[in-house]
């Protein structure tokens, strides 16, 4: 089965991993990269949210245009388990039964062909909308009695819980997969549960229950990823180091982790030893599976979208540099701009939503267009080109260094960025015309490229401080500098290096650059390229060196 995906690309399905990627069933098994938003059907009501807001054909037309290729689209377990509350309670009813009037004429006026569906019937027809609107969909339980998650003692937490019997949780498992077998074809991948958490919780019972959760989805249905999360609210996925997860097939086992800012705090002490401590826990935690060659999810990360938590904000640069450098799968937290209802309140604002209150406009467009950096893979399986460069990633804007002219650099969209080499004298020079360095010159002028004839007229360079983010020189005058961005016109400037002397109150963002690796071409040529070899004569006899 073949599906097209946004801008152009044709997958086949289903997929299946190769090493720590993602691939489509095409003959040369091409990177798929995961990159979706959540959207949460999990809640009370256990409706799809929005209903009551918006068309459900216009909100899957608004995720695709987004640039998101699916949807992690949760769903309670008794959903699958229970008949008489999903087969038989329809929207109307469910919603009534919680008082929500106002939402069931929402839907009346929005999406009257699913108001007076059972719930499970009025679920398949949204998986089967997003279908229709080229958007893979990724079936996560993600709790079992309908309602927000999560806690310690909501019943939902672990195995032997009140509202998780390890028998009924199989058995639903196994009716939502067999459900969408040989179906929906966009259905690519089952997370088994999400953010397994309280008292309960073993490393024992979690190889156990998960190995047979998976077997069980398996049996049903040979088509889809089986995405696996750990314990601790999704975080912790290192006891794998020692055991592996032993289930009887082959290619089709994705590891999901969740990583939020409001975990940890990001305020009161140096941002680069922060952001250096976390991703280092991240690592250690989890991102080692990338090395034993399996594929690694970030299935749920968000902020504040209206842009005034600086918590989240220095968080979100953190999680930029990391889910770049290691080109990783990711769902953002949430299509979701309101819910019908969360806990006792009616109709509340959801600020994580990349959707405003109504479902009808982008909350936050800076944080899409920054985000939008980490949609498309740098590399992987069948991309465009197989010897690996350098491109200068920088974090807090989603942009990456590119040519403003033929000497001189901005930042600029990551779809074309310059790709550089990195010598073992810690030169960079441009892959592709080896004549030209990145060389510093004054404090607060602009980085500009020049005529490489010998490394000793380049200048050198090294990563500093804690988050080894800060790319640092000396200039001819012997001043210590990094490379930083003039606010007022993007252009790429050194300026004294920010922050090396760990003060909480002091921001480095604007001076982090990471050195991401990347496989993939430009999409589009870049003029200053078009130099032909007597035009690189003539440069190199009458420019001053």
């Amino acid at each position: 089965m073949f599906i097209i995906i946004n801008i152009n690309i044709t997958l086949a399905f289903p997929l299946s991993t190769d090493s720590r990627w993602i691939v489509d069933d095409g003959n040369k098994g091409r990177r798929v990269k995961l990159t979706c938003v959540n959207w949460p059907s999990h809640l009370e009501a256990a409706v799809a949210e929005g209903l009551s807001k918006q068309p459900l054909d216009s909100i899957a037309e608004k995720i695709v245009s987004m640039g998101f290729n699916c949807v992690r689209l949760t769903w309670p377990l008794y959903l699958a388990t229970d008949e008489t509350f999903s087969g038989v309670m329809t929207v109307r009813q469910s919603l009534r039964k919680f008082g929500l009037f106002e939402a069931i004429s929402g839907v009346q006026v929005h999406n009257p062909s699913i108001l007076d569906l059972p719930l499970i019937k009025a679920f398949q027809e949204v998986v089967s909308c997003l279908g229709r609107n080229r958007l893979m969909v990724i079936l996560d339980n993600h709790i079992s009695q309908p309602g927000w998650c999560c806690s310690d003692n909501d019943g939902n937490g672990f195995f032997g819980d009140k509202h998780l019997n390890p028998n009924l949780w199989i058995r639903g498992l196994k009716r939502m997969a067999s459900m969408f077998a040989n179906v929906s074809s966009n259905v690519v991948a089952m997370s088994l549960r999400n953010e397994l958490r309280g008292p309960k919780q073993n490393i024992k019972d979690w190889y156990k229950y998960m190995q047979e959760g998976a077997e069980a989805v398996h049996s049903v249905n040979q088509n889809i990823l089986i995405i696996v999360s750990g314990l601790n609210y999704a975080t912790d996925l290192s006891f794998l180091r020692d055991r592996p997860f032993q289930v009887s097939f082959r290619r089709k086992v994705v590891f999901e982790i969740h990583w939020y800012g409001f975990w940890s705090s990001w305020k009161g002490e140096d941002l680069n030893k922060i952001c250096r401590r976390e991703t280092e826990n991240i690592m250690r935690m989890s991102g080692f599976l990338l090395e034993k060659g399996f594929p690694l999810f970030v299935s749920e990360f968000g902020i504040d979208q209206r842009g005034s938590n600086v918590n989240d904000n220095r968080f979100l640069s953190c999680f930029m540099a990391l889910a770049a450098d290691l080109d990783v799968d990711w769902a953002i937290w949430t299509v979701a701009g309101s819910y019908y209802l969360r806990g006792k309140t009616i109709g509340p604002d959801e600020s994580y939503g990349v959707l405003d209150w109504s479902w009808s406009s982008i909350r936050n467009s800076t944080i899409l267009q920054m985000i939008s950096a980490i949609q498309s893979p740098f590399r992987g399986p069948g991309l465009m080109e197989t010897h690996p460069k350098k491109i200068i990633f920088h974090p807090s804007t989603g942009l990456c260094i590119v040519r403003k002219s033929l000497f001189q650099l901005k930042l600029g969209s990551c779809d074309k960025p310059e790709s550089w080499r990195v010598s073992s004298h810690r030169v960079l020079s441009l892959s592709e015309e080896q004549i030209f360095c990145l060389k510093a010159y004054e404090k607060g002028k602009s980085v500009k490229l020049r005529l490489f004839f010998f490394e000793f007229y380049c200048s050198k360079w090294k990563p500093l401080s804690g988050s080894n983010m800060q790319l640092s020189s000396i200039t001819k005058s012997g001043a210590s500098v990094c490379l930083d961005v003039d606010s007022d016109s993007n252009n790429i400037v050194t300026k004294s290096c920010k922050c090396l002397e760990g003060n909480s109150t002091c921001d480095p963002k604007s001076q982090w650059f990471k050195l991401v690796t990347s496989t993939r071409s430009r999409f589009k040529p870049n003029p200053f390229l078009q130099i032909s070899p007597y035009s690189k004569r003539f440069l190199q006899k009458s420019l001053s060196v």
